[in-house]
């Protein structure tokens, strides 16, 4: 098959798998046969070159975007900031179905007060831009934890993003397998509190799953991971040959995050 081919058909794969986990959700709340509606995420990554384009992002989701987005039912939305520096900022969208996913843009472009208190952000000029570029990615929830969660409203708290590459697909399902049938409910354990969990269907360094974490603070966290590293179903859980890191992660990228004043979660 043709590179070009090739790209189409994985975009329309990964399209088609949004599709089926939402089949259903508009009445019964199920998804395909008998199994649980999954709710899709879309994590956005804005990339900052200035404090003032950082302000303006803020603003806009705060005066702006998250209460058009809550209108057109996507909800909760999430902004983070790094704990330090400026850029980048995270968005994380929750969609309950693959319309809103679809269709969120030609929605939120119709909302007169949307494009009205977002003008500044919306109609930034080139000359000016409002932020130099922004990435998205789009996941479907795990079967372990079909929906998100927001473990903690402290001021005080953090969220901890976690990307898990592997090797193929095959080694992929095999870890999204290992959460499911047991590590996801070590984590509740052991107060690895869970934000969300997805499979990623449409996005970039693909095969890979996405999580997140919230905790109070920092110090909850790493008590938490310590609890982890030594609870005796966690070892015997990683023991399995088939679970071993080696064979089923290629790479694992660490980020941790603070919710901006107006993030929901």
């Amino acid at each position: 098959m043709e590179r070009r081919g090739f790209l189409a058909a994985s975009c329309f794969a990964g399209l088609g798998a949004l599709a089926a986990e939402a089949a259903g959700a508009q009445g019964s709340g199920r998804g395909r046969g008998d199994r649980p509606r999954r709710d899709i995420y879309e994590l956005r990554r804005y990339t900052l070159d200035t404090e003032a384009q950082r302000a303006g992002l803020e603003a806009f989701f705060a005066d702006a975007a998250i209460a058009a987005l809550n209108r057109i039912e996507v909800n909760p939305v999430g902004v983070f900031a790094p704990l330090e520096g400026f850029s980048p900022v995270y968005v994380l969208l929750r969609h309950r179905n693959f319309w809103t996913f679809t269709s969120s843009t030609q929605r939120l472009l119709a909302d007169e007060e949307f494009l009205a208190k977002g003008a500044k952000f919306l109609d930034a000029p080139a000359t000016d831009p409002a932020y130099k570029r922004v990435e998205s990615s789009a996941m479907v929830a795990f079967e372990g934890m079909p929906e998100l969660e927001i473990p903690s409203k402290a001021e005080t708290r953090i969220l901890q993003l976690r990307i898990y590459e592997s090797p193929s697909v095959k080694t992929g399902q095999k870890k999204i397998e290992m959460f499911n049938t047991g590590e996801i409910a070590i984590f509740r354990k052991v107060g690895l509190n869970p934000v969300f969990f997805g499979e990623t269907v449409v996005g970039s360094a693909m095969p890979n799953l996405t999580y997140m974490l919230g905790f109070d603070n920092m110090g909850e966290r790493e008590a938490a991971w310590k609890r982890f590293g030594g609870d005796p179903d966690w070892q015997k859980l990683r023991a399995i040959p088939d679970y071993a890191d080696k064979k089923i992660l290629s790479n694992i990228t660490n980020i941790f995050l603070k919710p901006l004043p107006c993030s929901q979660i």
